[in-house]
């Protein structure tokens, strides 16, 4: 057996590994209750903002579950539930007869367009105003870099 040495993160690499950990988890929390107050969790409220703005507000389940970086299972319970109360409507794909996409409905439309407006001034009052613009900007750039080399 080869061993190999661990590098081990430094104290101020751990210390921001932490801070990311409990800033990242605790943003999730507040964005989510602040969506509960209007029926939705951060996972529902995501799917259907990325339905809204998809072309003809439908898309693959499959494509949906990659963009939303959630497991096919996940995305479709969370379909499930948003189709029992009358918000999507799961189809055959026309193209192939064999995926199946999810399509907002009027109503699916109308409540993601309430959802908007709580989940905007969410992100607002816990994230942007949080930071200056600089790390703002550098937030979304260090997670693009995050988020590229994890596609690879």
């Amino acid at each position: 057996m080869i061993e190999t040495q661990v590098q081990w993160l430094t104290d101020a690499e751990q210390a921001a590994w932490r801070a990311y950990l409990r800033g990242s988890r605790s943003l999730e929390v507040a964005l989510g209750d602040d969506l509960e107050d209007v029926g939705f969790s951060l996972a529902e409220y995501e799917l259907l903002s990325m339905l809204s703005e998809a072309p003809g507000q439908s898309m693959r389940m499959s494509a949906l579950a990659d963009l939303i970086v959630q497991s096919r299972s996940r995305v479709t319970h969370t379909a499930a539930r948003l189709e029992r109360r009358g918000l999507v409507e799961r189809t055959t794909c026309e193209s192939d007869g064999r995926g199946v996409l999810l399509v907002l409905t009027d109503e699916g439309r109308s409540a993601v367009s309430r959802a908007a407006q709580v989940h905007v001034e969410s992100v607002r009052r816990h994230l942007v105003s949080q930071l200056t613009p600089q790390q703002f900007e550098a937030l979304g750039e260090a997670m693009q870099a995050i988020r590229d080399g994890l596609r690879d």
